[in-house]
């Protein structure tokens, strides 16, 4: 499996850093923990309860973009599935998903920023699955989950508050 990830200047955190300066990430981009990230463990963990039999390598580089807010990952494998199986298993998985869309087109972190949406594109090329999904790191992240889970501990409906609109739409 091979994942390329390029997340903005607020997926660095709030600790200042010779990197994470307006100055050096302005027309920039860098790769950064290649192969060694932090959240590689986090990954595998998670693929492996998705799928306990999952035991393949992940190749995982993350890179810093020129952009605020926003996580658009890249990832490939091989598949025996067909693109129409994919596509149907990965709707499927997300059905219940509330701000989670799979999508036929192509995506960009515009369709996401300043939402709490995640959109998912899965094709097929060859015998490779190419999947390509977009967030805001800051509404799909903590700040966003914390306010959908409140809004399920009051029993309100969990989309309250962050049925928010794109910078593009």
């Amino acid at each position: 499996m091979h994942v390329t990830a390029i997340t903005g200047s607020t997926g660095a955190g709030v600790k200042p850093g010779a990197t994470t300066h307006f100055s050096w990430r302005s027309d920039n981009i860098s790769v950064y923990k290649a192969f060694e990230h932090q959240h590689l463990i986090e990954i595998r963990r998670t693929l492996k309860t998705l799928q306990p039999s999952f035991n393949s390598d992940i190749n995982f580089v993350p890179m810093r973009g020129d952009f605020a807010r926003g996580i658009f990952a890249s990832v490939y494998t091989e598949t025996d599935l067909t693109a129409e199986q994919a596509v149907e298993l990965y709707k499927q998985f997300y059905a219940t998903a509330a701000f989670t869309f799979v999508v036929e087109h192509d995506v960009d972190l515009k369709q996401v920023v300043n939402t709490k949406k995640a959109v998912v594109r899965v094709a097929k090329y060859g015998g490779k699955l190419h999947i390509v999904s977009v967030i805001d790191n800051l509404l799909k992240g903590a700040s966003g989950q914390a306010v959908q889970n409140m809004n399920i501990m009051f029993g309100l409906d969990e989309n309250l508050g962050l049925n928010l609109k794109a910078s593009a739409f």
